[in-house]
């Protein structure tokens, strides 16, 4: 930061009691658990935040590479610019969980406001967009995280042959078919081209039945939804399956799989927390770890990412809506409606209450924003197929037209299963929970995960383990008594 810059940000005769007098006015209440400041420039205010909340985690995001007084030098800060080449959502997923929204502030510094201007501001909305994206993960997994967790040990039970990567070189290009209303223009193309050079389809479980209707059955299905309305997506794409065909099912173990599940390689998934790492590791049981997105779009296009260095092409990927059409047709829920569907609440009446409910819900915006900031990280691999959501247009629109330079080798791996994986999971995360050094962070982790009243410390350890004990039980019962 040039010394014309640094008196621009700060007080020319003590900035140190500039900065005290500025946290003093912000009224900081207790349990802030992450600070992110927004240019801080020399970072006068690091040291009071820290001497005021020690256990807080401090996030500087900077617009320069920042020049620090050696009192904010000594503080351990996770530090952000632009020359690091990191994107800043990236960044952010990165240092702060996705449940812990409530317990964010951010502190501007305003001043930096008037030097950087533009760029302060794109910082700032970047910031606010990722909080209200977690946001809206705490809300989904205050409501649903006890489903995931049973959703977990019931999944196990599933997995008996298993996708082991050894793509990380592959160049093949990926199809990633997301489920909106657009993907049926952009079908045919798809079709006509794949008869020209083979591609690999990565489709999300709602889509599937769209592709299937025309005669295009995708090589990776994606499902990440643990809520029980799911399987019915899952059932329209195993319907008429071979159970031996070449099919992948990329899977959230706290999504919600049908039993026809078993038969299928399975590519399991973990949200990368703790828990499920010590489980997963000390079973032995190859898995990708990706971030929760909440959304399926989005997590298909972190797993595409992961499986080729090939190009990667967008479809079906509205956010938004076609009228009162929510996705591409055929669609899995439309048989409900249409079940449900009366003289006195008609289909097309459904319909409209659906389509409206998602709209007010204004998930549409908040993965749209996310979206706009992931795809720019990636603008050599990554092209849009047909009319995707506006934020793709900074894209390049393409054609299918190249080759694949190798292809993508599949290598499958059986789980011989010794004892009951439920039972293994269960004694391995009942000990990873009272272990010294890693106990506290998985208990933090389960605690949000199922909703728990905070319990005295000395209780903490029990009251999980009682508590995760009695979720599984019915599952542990049905192998038993099976």
């Amino acid at each position: 930061m040039s010394p014309s810059l640094h008196h621009t940000l700060h007080s020319r005769y003590n900035p140190q009691k500039e900065a005290e007098k500025y946290l003093a006015s912000l009224d900081l209440p207790l349990g802030i658990r992450f600070f992110i400041l927004i240019e801080p420039g020399r970072e006068y205010l690091i040291p009071l935040l820290y001497h005021k909340f020690p256990l807080a985690k401090i996030i500087a995001l900077h617009l320069d590479a920042p020049s620090l007084p050696t009192a904010a030098e000594e503080i351990l800060v996770q530090r952000w610019s632009p020359e690091q080449g990191i994107p800043l959502q990236t960044f952010l997923e990165q240092e702060i969980p996705d449940t812990l929204a409530a317990a964010i502030r951010i502190i501007e510094w305003r001043p930096a406001l008037t030097a950087y201007r533009e760029e302060y501001r794109r910082i700032l909305a970047e910031t606010v967009d990722f909080i209200k994206r977690i946001d809206a993960n705490t809300r989904t997994t205050y409501a649903f995280g006890r489903r995931w967790f049973r959703n977990f040990f019931k999944n196990l039970r599933l997995i008996h042959r298993v996708l082991v990567q050894n793509t990380a070189a592959a160049s093949i290009p990926v199809i990633v078919s997301a489920a909106g209303p657009s993907l049926e223009t952009a079908i045919p193309l798809i079709k006509d081209l794949q008869c020209q050079s083979p591609h690999l389809i990565l489709a999300v479980s709602s889509s599937v039945q769209a592709l299937r209707g025309r005669g295009m059955v995708p090589d990776v299905i994606i499902a990440t939804d643990g809520g029980g309305w799911a399987c019915f997506h899952l059932y329209e794409c195993l319907r008429g399956i071979d159970p031996h065909a070449p099919l992948v099912l990329a899977a959230s173990l706290s999504a919600a799989l049908p039993s026809q599940c078993e038969g299928l390689v399975l590519l399991p998934i973990s949200d990368g927390s703790l828990w499920q790492q010590q489980i997963l590791q000390s079973l032995g049981l190859p898995c990708i770890s990706l971030p929760q997105r909440g959304t399926v779009s989005a997590s298909a296009l972190d797993l595409a990412l992961r499986l080729t260095q090939g190009k990667i092409y967008l479809t079906g990927m509205d956010l938004a809506h076609k009228d009162i059409r929510t996705h591409a047709r055929p669609y899995s829920f439309d048989r409900l409606l249409e079940a449900k569907a009366s003289r006195l609440n008609p289909g097309y009446t459904q319909q409209f209450t659906r389509s409206k409910a998602i709209l007010d819900g204004g998930s549409h915006a908040i993965y749209a924003a996310w979206f706009n900031q992931h795809v720019r990280a990636y603008p050599e691999r990554l092209f849009t197929l047909g009319s995707n959501n506006p934020v793709f247009n900074a894209l390049n629109p393409r054609t299918l037209q190249e080759q694949a330079e190798q292809p993508l080798v599949l290598r499958v791996q059986t789980i011989p299963w010794q004892d009951d994986p439920v039972e293994q999971a269960a004694a391995l995360l009942l000990k990873a929970l009272a272990h010294p050094l890693i106990g506290a962070r998985i208990q933090e982790e389960l605690g949000s995960l199922l909703a728990l009243e905070a319990p005295r410390e000395t209780q903490c350890v029990e009251t999980l383990s009682t508590q995760i004990l009695k979720l599984i039980e019915p599952y542990r019962r049905a192998h038993k008594n099976g």
